[in-house]
């Protein structure tokens, strides 16, 4: 009977509720069962009556959430989550994990955007939206900056046409709101960067960009306090608006491509959550049954499991056999028999019989949540390299400031009249072109190339990080089941006994299998297709569990199964044990035959290797790496593979955790590891290591949980993802080479070191000229990727 036949909603003349009685009662009313409020029976409040009894409401909502689920709250059940108010979703630093504070913001400490401490959050990306906001300002105050200081060098009179005076007016007004406003997080995580002396890229955008906007506010409004050595004819000095806008936009776009990338990463976490069903069916001791939420279910419930359905939580068998596919655990195709007495794991799914199960584990108890909650770790404990322009910048901001101050002094103490014009000008020109546009360009650009190459080959690249770490990596722990193998069982073999073909056999066991949904059947069926052997309808047919199946076909009765089934049977498999041995160690599962109970022959199905696999194994050794295969499979089957393809180190029987912990265990070795799989069991290594490559042919939440994705589900991916990766690391440090080269050059002679030869500083022409040129460098040396060679030779 389903629950809500029992429910009747009551108007609110509660004069004609006569059970007030049966309900708690406080002083001046009753107790509300879904949040604990006192509630008036005699105010227009929401009222409901199960089971014969009226309960009132403090609300509407309350009223909805009983009607829901009305057992869980009359049971009690919702006292303690009552008492225990949800906490907020607590947000830390990726980084710094000992940052944690209760809602989204920068890290105190370097100024990155905390994450959801529990890898997702239902809350906007409140950084990524106003990131992005204050991109479009700078991008539409950049564009016409750049049209009004690079059109005269190309041979548009632009300035001529409104004047140099209105001229800087207008770059001042453009830039003003993007140094003082849309900057402020940039300034901000500067200021953080000095005051814990971790110098970085925001150290140097911070002086560059400052530097550039007060250098050139002070020669707009009073340019006659600079030597005239630099003024113009019209006594105008030369500013750098345009080059601090353009800075903040570049460093702008780096910026919000990396909090959407940062942001994909929680769908790996939504797409495990989703494998759980989002309501369980329970049992009620009345022998009610209905869809109740699953956070109301606790531990010791019964749930009904129906054929397809997701198991809801973690418990055991109470009524009726099935088979369950487990490989969200396992990753083996294989389902698992399961009866009475045996345990079954939430996420997994119910292929064929209905269940009756007791909760064992619920919420963050059970296997599913543990995963989950190993996901989100992983990913926060996978602390960004730090850049190599940060590494960079650590030497190179100290030393600008060095010589920045000695120019002054220098120029304050033996520098011609005006000596202190003099000082300020070379100093903050030094400070002015250590900040180069070029700097900006210098990742993105090479990582934006090496992407659209990746995908040419057929490799996905998440972010930067992974093309990274993927230089660096010693070790290749790969999953069995779908990144080694097909991922799917295929007819191998056939053998007979006595004067039966194979077509015979094949036929009796396809007619058979052809009323089963199990994934050997399947293969059996569509092998028996595949050689034109036709399957015949059957009769009488029974899935005997962890056994086999029989019926009748062609009025023969037909057995197909393991040696158990055989003996219970009364079939004697004496003389085909031998061959059964031999097809089980070499990794395929060999199943008897018997027609009228005499023993007919052998079929035998396997998961097949990848045509792509051995090939691919060996261009990785070549490449210097070591391969561990980790499975959730047997021993035996996974010993078979594994020596077929060379594989260095094989560890079988492994569940979600345990190669999780298999990549830990190499971390704190010192390898740097790479995690292949395309399982739901595969997430938390993927998310672990420091480079998951998924196969785009597997599971969704494998694919959110890497960093790399291969489209075409085969090794030969990784050895292309691995050339790529040391390409693009290459051309990244190159691409720094030029952006620092030509201001590194520029610094001593912004900061006077010419003037004795030529007694003039640093002209504005030539800074702009470097900026430039060290541009056009780094983009034309990032194009260089789009010709790299990829495939394995």
């Amino acid at each position: 009977m389903d629950h809500h036949t029992a429910v009747k909603k009551h108007d609110n003349d509660h004069t004609a509720c006569g059970h007030a009685h049966d309900l708690p009662t406080v002083s001046g009313g009753v107790v509300d069962p879904v949040c604990g409020m006192t509630v008036d029976v005699n105010s227009d409040k929401p009222s409901l009556s199960y089971k014969g009894r009226d309960y009132n409401f403090c609300s509407s909502k309350c009223h909805d959430r009983f009607e829901e689920d009305p057992y869980f709250f009359v049971s009690g059940n919702n006292r303690q989550m009552r008492e225990t108010a949800a906490a907020d979703t607590k947000y830390t630093c990726p980084m710094h994990p000992e940052i944690v504070q209760d809602g989204p913001g920068s890290c105190p400490i370097c100024g990155m955007a905390l994450e959801p401490l529990d890898g997702v959050s239902d809350e906007p990306n409140h950084e990524l939206i106003d990131f992005t906001r204050r991109l479009w300002v700078s991008v539409f105050a950049a564009v016409p900056l750049l049209i009004l200081t690079m059109a005269p060098m190309v041979g548009l009179p632009v300035r001529d046409l409104i004047g140099e005076r209105t001229a800087l007016w207008i770059e001042f007004v453009l830039a003003t709101p993007v140094i003082l406003w849309a900057a402020a997080p940039f300034f901000q995580r500067g200021v953080s960067s000095i005051r814990t002396w971790n110098l970085n890229m925001w150290t140097l955008i911070m002086i560059g960009v400052g530097a550039a906007y007060l250098y050139s506010t002070i020669a707009t409004f009073v340019p006659g306090i600079f030597p005239a050595g630099i003024r113009s004819e019209g006594g105008h000095v030369p500013v750098y608006f345009e080059a601090a806008v353009v800075i903040v936009a570049l460093v702008f776009v780096g910026q919000v491509l990396e909090l959407r990338a940062r942001e994909r990463t929680g769908d790996a976490i939504k797409a495990l959550l989703d494998l759980a069903p989002k309501t369980a069916r329970r049992v009620t001791p009345d022998g009610d049954e209905y869809d109740a939420p699953l956070e109301n279910i606790i531990e010791g419930d019964r749930l009904r499991v129906r054929p397809g359905e997701s198991v809801p939580v973690d418990a055991v068998v109470i009524e009726g056999s099935t088979s369950v596919d487990e490989s969200m655990l396992t990753g083996e195709p294989v389902p698992v028999e399961k009866s009475a007495g045996d345990p079954v794991t939430g996420g997994t799914i119910n292929r064929n019989g209905s269940l009756i199960i007791e909760a064992k584990k619920v919420g963050d108890e059970t296997v599913l949540s543990q995963i989950v909650a190993m996901v989100a770790s992983a990913q926060r404990s996978r602390a960004p390299i730090q850049g190599l322009a940060d590494k960079v910048a650590s030497y190179f901001v100290p030393t600008v400031v060095v010589i920045a101050v000695v120019a002054f002094v220098v120029w304050l103490l033996f520098g011609p009249s005006p000596a202190f014009a003099y000082a300020i000008v070379s100093a903050v020109s030094v400070l002015i072109i250590a900040c180069p546009c070029a700097l900006g360009l210098a990742t993105p650009m090479s990582i934006m190339t090496a992407t659209g190459r990746g995908a040419q080959a057929g490799v996905l690249i998440k972010d930067a990080e992974a093309l990274e770490r993927m230089a660096k990596v010693d070790v290749l722990v790969v999953d069995k089941t779908g990144t080694l193998t097909e991922g799917r069982p295929v007819l191998t073999d056939v053998l007979t006994v006595g004067e039966l073909t194979e077509s015979q056999v094949l036929g009796a066991a396809a007619s058979l299998e052809k009323s089963s949904e199990h994934p050997l059947a399947e293969a059996i069926v569509e092998g028996a297709a595949s050689r034109g052997v036709a399957a015949v309808e059957t009769s009488a047919f029974e899935a005997v569990t962890g056994k086999g199946v029989r019926g009748m076909a062609n009025g023969k009765s037909i057995s197909l199964g393991n040696s158990a089934m055989m003996a219970a049977e009364g079939v004697d498999t004496n003389s085909l044990n031998q061959q059964a041995n031999v097809l089980n160690e070499d990794g395929k599962t060999a199943m008897f035959i018997a027609i009228d109970g005499m023993l007919s022959g052998i079929v035998a199905v396997s998961d097949p290797i990848k045509a792509t696999t051995a090939d691919a194994i060996e261009a990785l050794h070549r490449a210097g790496l070591t391969i561990i295969m980790a499975t959730g499979d047997n021993e035996r089957t996974a010993r078979a593979v594994a020596e077929k393809l060379g594989i260095d180190d094989v560890k079988a029987g492994v569940l979600p955790e345990d190669k999780k912990l298999l990549v830990d265990a190499l971390h704190a070795e010192g390898h740097k590891v790479a995690m292949a799989g395309d399982g739901v069991n595969d997430a938390p290594a993927l998310a672990a290591a420091e480079v998951g490559i998924a196969m785009g042919t597997g599971a969704d939440v494998a694919v959110e949980s890497a960093g790399i994705t291969l489209l075409k589900g085969d090794l030969t991916g990784i050895v292309r993802a691995r050339r790529l990766a040391l390409a693009t690391l290459r051309n990244i440090r190159q691409n720094l080479f030029f952006a620092f080269a030509y201001n590194s050059a520029g610094v001593p002679i912004a900061a006077g070191i010419l003037f004795p030869i030529t007694g003039m500083l640093l002209s504005p022409m030539i800074a702009a000229a470097a900026m430039s040129l060290s541009s056009v460098s780094v983009i034309g040396n990032a194009l260089r990727l789009r010709g790299v060679g990829l495939d394995p030779r």
